[in-house]
C-alpha cells in the first residue's frame, strides 16, 4: 500500500493454471473435459485482465515437465492448443491484445510453431493486454540457456566476467521485454511456482487460491488483485505502514 493510502495495482499477472483434472474428476469426467473447460476461463481472463487495469498477463499453459504427461493427455492439450491458436487469433486481434509465447517452441509440432508464429505477428502491433503464454517451459530450462548465451560472450570476449550483473542476466532471458509480476497467482489450492519465471518472481506477491482453474473467472480475479492491494510491498526496506 502506498503512503497514501491507494491501493496497489498490479499491471503484470502470471498465472499458473492448475486443477483442471481434479475439476472433470469430481464431475466423473475425463480429464480432457477439465482442460476443455480451462480453455473458457483463459477466455474469460484475457477479457476482464484489462478492465482491472493489467496491462500485461502471463499464463503458464504447458511446462517442460507436462511432457511427462500420459501421451493421450498430451496430445490432447495440443489438441486443444491448436483449436485455441485457430479460433481466437482473430478475436484477440480485434480485442487489441498482444501475443507473445515463451518456452522451447521447437519442441512443438510444426503446425503448431506456425500458429504461434502467426498469431504473434498478427497481434504484434496492437497496443492494450500484453499477453504472454508460457508452453513447454520451466525457468530452470530459461536459467541455463541465459547462462550459455552469457558464457558463449564471455569465450567470445564481447565482456568480461565482471561485467555479468543483474541487468545482463535478465537481457539474456526469454521475458526480457517484460515487466517482472507484480502478482503471481496459483489455482487449485496448491502451493509451489512448479519451475515457473524463477527470476522474474523474485519480488512478486504470491497467491494461493482454492478455485480450481474451470472455476477462475473475472470475480476471482478481481478478488486477487483486491488482496493484492492490501500487501505492503516493501522490496527488502522497511514497511511504509510502521
Amino acid at each position: 500500500m502506498t503512503d497514501t493510502g491507494t491501493p496497489a495495482q498490479p499491471f503484470h499477472v502470471a498465472i499458473i493454471m492448475d486443477g483442471n483434472g481434479r475439476w472433470a474428476k469430481a464431475r466423473g469426467l475425463p480429464r480432457v473435459a477439465g482442460h476443455k473447460r480451462g480453455v473458457e476461463s483463459v477466455r474469460k481472463i484475457i477479457k476482464a485482465a484489462p478492465d482491472l487495469g493489467v496491462t500485461h498477463l502471463t499464463l503458464y499453459g504447458f511446462s517442460t515437465e507436462n511432457w511427462r504427461r500420459p501421451e493421450q493427455e498430451v496430445s490432447a492439450l495440443m489438441g486443444l492448443l491448436r483449436l485455441y491458436l485457430r479460433n481466437e487469433a482473430q478475436k484477440m486481434h480485434r480485442d487489441n491484445v498482444r501475443v507473445s509465447f515463451i518456452g522451447q517452441a521447437e519442441q512443438m509440432s510444426q503446425d503448431i510453431q506456425d500458429l504461434m508464429r502467426d498469431v504473434t505477428a498478427l497481434t504484434a502491433n496492437n497496443t492494450g493486454l500484453n499477453l504472454t503464454i508460457a508452453l513447454s517451459y520451466g525457468g530452470r530450462w530459461e536459467l541455463t540457456e541465459a547462462t550459455r548465451a552469457i558464457a558463449r560472450k564471455v569465450a567470445s570476449g564481447e565482456c568480461q566476467p565482471d561485467d555479468i550483473d543483474e541487468a545482463m542476466i535478465n537481457a539474456s532471458l526469454m521475458t526480457h521485454a517484460l515487466p517482472d509480476p507484480d502478482l503471481l497467482i496459483r489455482t487449485s489450492g496448491e502451493q509451489r511456482v512448479s519451475n515457473f519465471l524463477l527470476w522474474q518472481c523474485a519480488y512478486a506477491e504470491f497467491l494461493f487460491v482454492d478455485t480450481l482453474w474451470p472455476d477462475f473467472d473475472g470475480e476471482v480475479l478481481a478478488d486477487c488483485i483486491a488482496r493484492f492491494g492490501l500487501r505492503d510491498r516493501r522490496f527488502g526496506a522497511v514497511s511504509s505502514l510502521v
